[in-house]
């Protein structure tokens, strides 16, 4: 079975690393390369994010984020999907008998990198100098929530994929169809 802890912990590993320099290791294949993806597109998706809520910089500054927002949620969907199409050949699970879960496992992936993101900028809130102590007390109490959280989160995921493993549980790979950024299916396009 595959190591969520290690998923979780090269996650972390990433966006502290991509907030240094900011370059994707190398080499990596199979499942590997689509957690990286699936994360990767995270960490841009919550910078661009930020981006999008600036009031100072103008129309066409959100523009762009909103329209790079739009890029990587579709590719982040896409390795999801991946994710679950690789885990489903590896694990093969039982559809005939095993009760089907509404979550799989590369959605639990996917929030797992969110929780990863979320606890990397929250710490940073920790060490601000120009906030007040309050602010400081909250974000500290956020932390330790994300990281009950994110415990809670890996051990749902080991249990699940254990489940599969052993034929109790299934999945089937849902694809998100996204339709907005498809000029054949977006009424706002094919009608212009």
């Amino acid at each position: 079975m595959i190591d969520v802890e290690e998923i979780a912990l090269k996650q972390v590993q990433w966006t502290a690393d991509w907030h240094v320099k900011d370059e994707d290791p190398q080499g990596l294949e199979g499942i590997w390369e689509f957690v990286l993806g699936n994360h990767r597109c995270n960490f841009n998706l919550w910078h661009e994010e930020d981006k999008a809520r600036r009031e100072d910089m103008g129309f066409e500054y959100v523009y762009h984020a909103k329209r790079a927002i739009d890029g990587y949620n579709q590719r982040r969907n896409d390795f999801i999907e991946r994710i679950d199409e690789t885990l489903f050949e590896l694990l093969k699970p039982n559809l005939e008998s095993a009760p089907v879960n509404s979550e799989t496992p590369g959605m639990i992936m996917d929030r797992l990198s969110i929780m990863a993101l979320k606890h990397f900028h929250m710490v940073e809130q920790t060490e601000r100098e120009d906030v007040t102590p309050e602010h400081l007390e909250k974000c500290k109490q956020k932390v330790a929530v994300l990281e009950q959280q994110r415990g809670d989160l890996l051990a749902i995921l080991k249990q699940f994929l254990g489940e599969i493993e052993k034929g109790e549980r299934a999945y089937r790979v849902y694809f998100q169809f996204k339709m907005y950024n498809d000029p054949s299916l977006n009424p706002q396009l094919y009608k212009k």
